[in-house]
């Protein structure tokens, strides 16, 4: 029987331990899930988001030049990062709602703003740290994508809503995580021959103050029968961003329950 190498035992104790790991979005709603799950594994975790915080680099993602100046302290610091996780984004779920629109109406500054954080608050991310990984020739790079991604979002999960006009999903979430998808394959074919794997994670919806008719309509359109748990999330992380996946990259990972199958 063929023996399992010393270095895939090693992706199952502290797989990361020894490596440096940037989250963006560190103080988001999954952003602690990415960062304390990292720093489990062993890593140095440096996180960074647009508000201070306790060990917060503060920089906008959509602000080259403070991401230039959070790179130069992170590698004076620590060095060059191993790991990378875009998590930094904006979305609109109903509670956060103030003003609903129908389609038609939506203001095209709304649009560009969920587009210039998701979209290019991601690439600007990549091209100040990953590009350093690309140069150290090693790296991983994890893209947090969504389900909303591969599938168009439901407006009956919301139709209960007391709302004028009703709630809508913003299409702009949608049309940027599947910008998010393709940036993922565009940089994992220019950057694997350096040795820089990069990837997307993208979840269904997580479980977290959702009003018990919004969860049992979703509930019902996900084959596991529930929405995702943080915990849920933390293994395709972990797998992602190790060298368990040491073969895989170009690849989105959705963990949402059977949701998109």
């Amino acid at each position: 029987m063929r023996q399992v190498s010393e270095t895939a035992l090693a992706t199952v104790d502290a797989p990361l331990r020894g490596r440096i790991a940037i989250v963006t979005g560190a103080l988001g709603k999954l952003g602690p899930v990415w960062a304390e799950a990292l720093a489990e594994a062993g890593a140095t975790v440096v996180p960074v988001d647009l508000r201070d915080g306790d060990g917060v680099l503060c920089a906008d993602v959509t602000d080259r030049a403070a991401l230039d100046e959070a790179r130069e302290r992170v590698e004076a610091e620590h060095g060059t990062p191993h790991v990378l996780v875009n998590n930094a984004g904006v979305d609109q779920p109903p509670a956060a709602a103030a003003t609903t629109y129908a389609v038609e109406d939506v203001p095209l500054e709304d649009f560009r703003r969920t587009l210039d954080v998701n979209l290019a608050g991601t690439f600007n991310a990549i091209q100040v740290f990953g590009s350093a990984m690309r140069d150290a020739g090693r790296g991983s790079i994890v893209n947090i994508g969504s389900l909303y991604a591969s599938i168009a979002a439901e407006p009956r999960f919301y139709d209960h809503m007391d709302a004028d006009p009703p709630f809508l999903k913003p299409a702009a979430y949608g049309a940027s995580k599947a910008g998010v998808v393709n940036l993922t394959r565009y940089f994992a074919r220019l950057w694997g021959p350096s040795g820089v794997r990069v990837n997307a994670l993208s979840p269904g919806g997580v479980r977290g103050g959702q009003d018990p008719d919004f969860l049992r309509k979703y509930n019902e359109r996900v084959p596991l029968g529930r929405m995702a748990e943080a915990d849920d999330l933390v293994g395709p992380l972990l797998f992602l961003a190790s060298d368990a996946s040491r073969y895989v990259t170009g690849h989105e990972l959705r963990v949402d329950g059977g949701f998109t199958a």
